[in-house]
């Protein structure tokens, strides 16, 4: 993918720029959008061909020629004029063009009679900055695939290459099998970011156990919302695929139908990694309390021994230490004892030492030492 998809919905909300009471299917531009280019793929099963296409030109893909099937890829949602001109031309509902372009749509899939619409996510990551999400949308017709996204560059290379390579089942099974490919290939863009995910949580789980940080906190807490976000991403778009696989189209006949039957149990698949990796991370959550808490109790351990042995001490110099008759020693025993503060150190020492042994017998002793070095 481009680089520059990084910039796109980093946060968990999307902002939607559409004013109250706009009229069904209103084109609104977005701040950031970026310029559009239009990249399309006229195919057959024995010739392939490439054409940029732009505003005014729009007759090349309305006067298709019988048997060859076009992918429209329009890339870049500025220039409405433009869109409009291939919905036109594509015979496109004005409310299927409005939920292209207006981004932040729920991935669903959605009938529009002859044509099928078809919105998901593309996901990108980088450990440092996490997800970024990117809509796009897919409209798939009799001998068209028209493709919508926000900006140029995706995870789709590997599929053009194999039309121009010539592969078979791509060149003569129509515009109902590239849009599941196109949906297929979305859904396995997924997979590299998981994987990254799931590196991540084995170091943060060594760092959790080993040397717990507010900073390995705030980590999990992160991931635990890239979790949440991929979620969002998957869990509409099993449910659509689900419906799709039940109800059918007529586009979808039954060559397509174990493609995408491949294709929504991948999304099961992810599902179910994103639920396991999520419930890692509250896992992790509990480890680092639990952690917190055992290190809190063995510095109050540790405390409470040197405390306990100190009692008697404090004790003993407490009464050694009053403000008795000075001129009358022998009414205090050992004050007047030559060897009495020699012996008030022997005792001292004595009480300390059999006071550690009996800690150590009752097993108050046995860890202190092994925590605080492996911190």
């Amino acid at each position: 993918m481009s680089k520059r998809r990084l910039r796109s919905h980093r946060g968990p909300f999307f902002r939607r720029f559409t004013p109250a009471a706009a009229a069904p299917g209103t084109l609104v531009a977005q701040p950031e959008a970026e310029p559009t280019s239009v990249r399309v793929m006229s195919y057959s099963a024995d010739a392939i061909e490439e054409f940029e296409l732009r505003p005014g030109e729009t007759g090349r893909i309305e006067n298709r020629a019988p048997g060859r099937t076009l992918w429209i890829d329009v890339q870049g949602l500025r220039d409405h004029a433009f869109i409009q001109q291939i919905g036109a031309s594509l015979g496109l509902h004005h409310l299927l063009l409005a939920d292209a372009v207006n981004i932040g749509q729920r991935p669903k899939v959605e009938d529009y009679g002859s044509v099928l619409f078809v919105v998901v996510r593309l996901a990108q990551r980088e450990p440092e900055h996490g997800f970024a999400w990117e809509q796009m949308a897919i409209a798939i017709g009799e001998g068209f695939v028209a493709t919508f996204q926000e900006t140029p560059g995706d995870c789709l290379d590997a599929l053009r290459d194999r039309l121009r390579q010539g592969k078979q089942s791509l060149r003569t099974h129509g515009a109902g099998f590239l849009g599941c490919m196109i949906v297929d290939g979305v859904i396995d863009g997924y997979f590299p970011a998981l994987e990254g995910v799931g590196e991540e949580l084995e170091r943060m789980e060594d760092k959790i156990i080993n040397a717990p940080s507010r900073a390995a906190l705030h980590r999990i807490y992160s991931l635990k919302r890239e979790m949440m976000s991929m979620r969002r991403a998957t869990w509409p778009l099993r449910d659509a695929l689900s419906h799709l696989l039940r109800d059918g189209h007529p586009l979808l006949d039954e060559f397509v139908k174990p493609y995408l039957r491949d294709a929504a149990d991948h999304v099961i698949q992810i599902v179910d990694i994103i639920e396991t990796y999520r419930e890692l991370g509250a896992s992790f959550i509990d480890v680092y309390l639990s952690s917190l808490s055992n290190r809190t109790n063995q510095v109050m351990r540790l405390l409470t021994v040197v405390s306990t042995i100190f009692i008697p001490l404090t004790f003993l110099a407490g009464v050694y230490g009053m403000n008795f008759d000075r001129d009358h020693p022998h009414n205090m025993p050992e004050l007047g004892w030559a060897h009495g503060y020699t012996f008030f150190w022997i005792v001292s020492l004595g009480i300390a030492t059999l006071m550690l042994g009996i800690f150590w017998r009752l097993g108050w002793l046995s860890g202190i030492g092994r925590n605080n070095s492996e911190r």
